[in-house]
């Protein structure tokens, strides 16, 4: 008759390498959701490991789709930790409910449309449509692109306290599409400028050739949730032509809105 070898207590207990792992993959979480870009030598700091061990927790993340990577190779958050629940995450089918919206503004003013939220320090393009002319600013449904380049973005910056803000940016500087580097006080003097005029403009600062015009999304209760975006192609507008989309936007965004509650 044989017996079955019940484990010793000792055996069970997880090692002290496997807990500070653990440890690690939940900082990492924690960081890439609060500041939304990670290096890794970011990560290494963050952490007190070397590269290599910031690199390989890192890769694990991107693999299981909590992460991601951006033109820089830097890390962002990925779809699976932009699923996990938070109480300042819009509601789940926020793109199917503005669809209608943003057709029917791309057929009114002829640009292409889009929705946009806030991911870390990000914008996530969640859905849009098309314009059907032949020069027309394509799709970029899905796609993560640094909050400060987008004119989305920048509204939805606007809307943070101070605090927050900061803390999206630790190193006090944004870096711009040509590469050059931005200081966090003449972001804060742009998103100042946003606030008051209630809309923020991009002049090819997050794509050659494409300018944009965001507006907020408003809730009743004064919650900003997102962003509508009308994208043209600065071949064919300038900042004046922007500027006279804003109150369709604005109509636009006032709709979805009042659909959500």
């Amino acid at each position: 008759m044989t017996t079955a070898t019940v484990p010793s207590q000792e055996s069970v207990v997880p090692s002290q390498e496997s807990v500070s792992s653990a440890e690690n993959v939940l900082t990492l979480l924690i960081a890439l959701r609060e500041h939304g870009r990670l290096r890794v030598a970011d990560a290494a700091q963050l952490l007190s490991v070397t590269p290599p061990t910031a690199h390989r927790l890192l890769s694990t993340l991107k693999r299981h789709e909590f992460a991601e990577q951006d033109r820089k190779r830097a890390y962002l958050p990925g779809p699976r930790l932009a699923q996990l629940p938070s109480g300042a995450e819009p509601p789940h089918d926020l793109g199917g409910l503005a669809r209608p919206y943003l057709a029917a503004l791309s057929r009114t003013v002829g640009d292409t449309t889009f929705l946009v939220t806030l991911q870390g320090n990000g914008c996530r393009f969640i859905d849009g449509v098309e314009s059907d002319r032949a020069l027309r600013v394509g799709s970029r449904v899905g796609l993560l692109l640094p909050a400060h380049t987008t004119s989305g973005g920048k509204v939805l910056l606007a809307q943070l306290p101070d605090t927050e803000l900061v803390a999206l940016y630790p190193n006090r500087h944004v870096r711009m599409r040509d590469g050059s580097m931005r200081d966090l006080v003449t972001l804060r003097r742009e998103l100042g400028v946003v606030r008051r005029n209630g809309y923020a403009l991009c002049l090819e600062e997050s794509e050659q050739c494409v300018n944009a015009v965001g507006v907020p999304v408003t809730t009743r209760s004064g919650k900003v949730i997102a962003a509508v975006v009308l994208a043209c192609p600065s071949a064919s507008s300038n900042r004046r032509h922007l500027v006279d989309l804003v109150p369709d936007a604005r109509a636009t965004a006032t709709a979805i809105a009042e659909n959500l509650t």
